[in-house]
């Protein structure tokens, strides 16, 4: 299938392409984080711009393949770290998606990427609590949010600045 000349297929290796390098150059920053594993979440960038201009499957398909390579460049492929960041992913980017379908123009881009940054902080205690047989993580939650809801403003207002970008110059090629 085409999309304005570029196939869907292409667009969605140049999404994974970008998200993945995004996940590997954000592991690389040397932030002082003063709660362990709160992130930017930078690939999730990639993961909304996807949910709000393609479909499900692909935006799926994105954020499945992100973490994936992600994982194996990271050393992390199939231990804990890679299981959190796939869930949280996965998650994460089908609450947006619905979000967007339930609300469509009632809800903005930064308020569905705040309900994907807290979805993939929940999920990922979630799978922790599972994994380790520990409910206890769960009150690791509320140090997450205080991470989580910043975060998704600041990846909300990315995406929004990018789809926006990217209309305004594929209205310029076609007209």
């Amino acid at each position: 299938m085409k999309t304005n000349g570029v196939t869907t297929l292409t667009r969605i290796a140049i999404m994974v392409a970008l998200a993945t390098a995004l996940h590997v150059v954000e592991s690389m920053i040397p932030i002082p984080y003063t709660v362990p594993g709160a992130k930017l979440g930078l690939a999730n960038i990639v993961a909304l711009y996807a949910v709000m201009t393609m479909g499900f499957g692909e935006a799926m398909a994105i954020s499945f393949l992100r973490t994936l390579l992600g994982s194996l460049l990271s050393g992390t492929f199939l231990n804990v770290a890679y299981y959190l960041s796939t869930s949280g992913a996965l998650v994460s980017t089908a609450v947006m998606y619905a979000f967007k379908k339930l609300f469509g123009d009632g809800l903005s881009v930064v308020g569905i990427s705040v309900a994907g940054s807290i979805t993939h902080n929940v999920t990922q205690l979630l799978v922790a609590s599972l994994i380790l047989r520990q409910i206890g993580v769960m009150f690791y939650l509320p140090y997450l949010l205080l991470f989580a809801i910043p975060t998704g403003i600041f990846v909300g207002i990315l995406a929004g600045r990018i789809i926006v970008y990217t209309e305004n110059l594929s209205k310029r090629y076609r007209g």
